[in-house]
This record gives C-alpha cells, sequence and structure tokens, in this order.
C-alpha cells in the first residue's frame, strides 16, 4: 500500500490545552493541511457524518485522525465502535488513526493493539519529535514554500 499524501487532521480530544499544542506542532512542520477539532467521539462522528452527506471526498479528509481515549459523552472505545459502522471499508482503509493516551493501563494497550483501525499508539503529550515520526511513518510530505 503506498503512503497518501497528508490533506488533513481530525484531533479528538476533550483537552484544549493538548488540542492547542498539536495544532502547534502540525503548524511547524510546514505541512499543506486542515486540521479540524472536535472535544468527543459524538462531535466526530458527526463530523465524519456531515461529510459523507455532504458528498466531499473522505479520502482525502480527513486522513489522520487522532484520538483520545478518554472522553465525555463518547470515548475513544466508543467512537471506534460508531466508526466501524459509518464509512465503507475502501474509506476506512484510507484514514489512519493513532490513538492518544495517559492511560498506563496495559489492558488499553493491547485493546488498541488489537483494534484493525488503530495504526499507532502514543503516549502524551504528544511532541513535535513524535508528530514527525508519524507523519513520516504513514504519509508522503508536501512541504509548502
Amino acid at each position: 500500500m503506498s503512503s497518501p499524501t497528508l490533506k488533513s487532521i481530525l484531533l479528538i480530544d476533550d483537552d484544549e490545552i493538548s488540542n492547542l499544542f498539536n495544532k502547534i506542532f502540525i503548524s511547524k512542520l510546514d505541512l499543506e493541511v486542515e486540521v479540524d477539532v472536535v472535544f468527543n467521539g459524538a462531535e466526530a462522528i458527526e463530523f465524519l457524518k456531515s461529510m459523507v452527506a455532504d458528498g466531499e471526498n473522505l479520502i482525502l479528509k480527513p486522513c489522520l485522525l487522532l484520538l483520545d481515549i478518554r472522553m465525555p459523552v463518547m470515548d475513544g472505545w466508543e467512537f471506534l465502535e460508531a466508526y466501524d459502522n459509518l464509512l465503507d471499508e475502501e474509506t476506512k482503509n484510507q484514514i489512519v488513526i493513532v490513538m492518544l493516551t495517559t492511560s498506563e493501563d496495559e489492558g488499553d494497550t493491547i485493546r488498541a493493539m488489537k483494534n484493525p483501525y488503530i495504526k499507532e499508539i502514543i503516549k502524551k503529550p504528544l511532541s513535535e519529535n513524535k508528530f514527525d515520526k508519524l507523519i513520516k511513518k504513514f504519509f508522503i510530505q508536501e512541504k509548502t514554500h
């Protein structure tokens, strides 16, 4: 499977400070990328549903989901269950989901590794270095000038 070009990122995290720092890391990488933020899994599902309803090309947007585990309303696990039934397999195969967590629970790590949609698990806080490695691992980079 060839690496897609990173066009958009959806941050799914109830922690506004984490979202702010993640947006800063993304901007420092000088990528031509759109960043959207939602604060729980339910908002993420609605965001994705609205794109399907609008007929937008989900292969391009969003292509990276940074998903927190512990959130109010709908947590990361509940999001993954709803996500499974939301999109067709071809579209899901084009989206990279990275789980971000502060959890020290080994059960969470094992559960995440068993989920077919989670490509990577990263301990919070996400740093510029971790984010850069993530982008290089899963995406072709198109630098802006």
